[in-house]
Parts: structure tokens; C-alpha cells; sequence
């Protein structure tokens, strides 16, 4: 995922850094995304992730590449447990997706 991060979001495409920084200081999103939502999938059960490695994916989806873009709504949803889930759970999942999505990006109406 990362090599695709850094291609897709990339210096003077998502963001620039001001004239005469290096790199090195913060940089200006250019995103004009409203939102950003992450879905992900894991076999990890939560307590275990979050006692052995916190929740590193949250702040880099949210803080480190969002944010660094220009992206201040995010929400990002897990989904777990996969390997053992069954055909409702994946049903109550995607309808989670669905309404999370909904929620973030209403459907216009046409007159």
C-alpha cells in the first residue's frame, strides 16, 4: 500500500511545500476531497492489536496521509474477524460500508 500512497499521493499532485521548504516543515494539502474513509479488514482480534501495536494504520490513514493532503474528515472502520465470518456477518458489513458511505457522501436528488 505504500508505494501505491506515494504514487498516487504525491508532492504537487495532493500536496506542496511552501516555497523555500526543503521538505522539511508542513505542507499544503491540495485534496479538495470532502471526506476520506478507510475500510479494512483484519484476523487480529482488536484486543490483541490494540495491546501488541496500538492502532498504527489509524494514525497513518488519518494524520499521515489525509491530513497531510488536506483531508480533515476521515473515519476509518475495521472488520473483523474474517477467516471465521460468516456469509450475515459479511452482509451486515457491507451494509455498515454502505450507510458509512451514505452518511459522508448523500446521494444528490434530481429534479
Amino acid at each position: 500500500m505504500k508505494g501505491w500512497v506515494d504514487r498516487v499521493l504525491r508532492e504537487e499532485v495532493a500536496y506542496i511545500f511552501p516555497k523555500e521548504d526543503n521538505g522539511g516543515g508542513l505542507p499544503i494539502g491540495l485534496l479538495k476531497a470532502k471526506a476520506a474513509l478507510v475500510f479494512n479488514t483484519s484476523n487480529t482480534p482488536e484486543e490483541r492489536e490494540q495491546s501488541v501495536f496500538g492502532d498504527p494504520l489509524q494514525r497513518i490513514w488519518k494524520d499521515c496521509i489525509f491530513a497531510f493532503c488536506g483531508v480533515t474528515a476521515f473515519e476509518r472502520k475495521m472488520f473483523r474477524i474474517i477467516a471465521d465470518s460468516t456469509p450475515d456477518d459479511r452482509r451486515k458489513w457491507l451494509e455498515e460500508v454502505r450507510e458509512t458511505v451514505a452518511d459522508y457522501f448523500p446521494a444528490e436528488k434530481k429534479e
